[in-house]
């Protein structure tokens, strides 16, 4: 345990993997530890600031990885750590369960005590599903789609990262 943050994410075809990985290089890599879910999530209770991200499988499915993960995490206790959600998905090809992974997600969560941070604004999304909206104007987490905004990807993160930097105890970059 290097770093004062753990970053866990559960991939398919490693879109979610890189994405974190860019949150890592955004923060500081020295702050982060990365662990891919699929190894287990045990190190998440040492930790009182977490990053989680997660695709959404096939048609509105959590990811098989954290599906698999979640008996463990339901028996974990969370209350009062800080937690930042991102999700990746296609708004156009699944419309109807976009990101909803990262919506179960939150759910589970939130239930364990989390306090949530990083809502992420709705604007610039077209989509239908409801699972991972918080409000009308935000979703849980940070919503990437590399499907169909590929290009505004690294720009998201930089923003995002700049957004949930202070809540996570980083200093702002210079």
């Amino acid at each position: 345990m290097a770093g004062e943050i753990a970053l866990f994410y559960g991939t398919f075809k490693g879109t979610t993997r890189r994405v974190a990985r860019q949150i890592a290089h955004e923060l500081g890599e020295s702050h982060v530890d990365l662990y891919d879910i699929k190894d287990g999530g045990e190190a998440m209770s040492r930790y009182g600031r977490l990053i989680i991200g997660t695709s959404t499988w096939s048609i509105g499915a959590l990811q098989e990885d954290w599906d698999r993960f979640l008996p463990r995490l339901q028996s974990l206790d969370l209350n009062g750590k800080v937690v930042a959600l991102f999700g990746t998905g296609d708004q156009v090809g699944y419309p109807d369960t976009f990101l909803d992974g990262m919506g179960m997600l939150f759910e589970t969560f939130q239930y364990r005590g989390a306090r949530f941070v990083g809502f992420w604004p709705t604007q610039g999304y077209n989509f239908t599903s409801p699972l991972p909206i918080l409000d009308h104007d935000h979703f849980v987490g940070l919503a990437i789609d590399e499907d169909n905004q590929a290009e505004l990807t690294a720009g998201r993160i930089k923003r995002w990262c700049e957004m949930i930097r202070p809540a996570l105890g980083l200093g702002a970059t210079s």
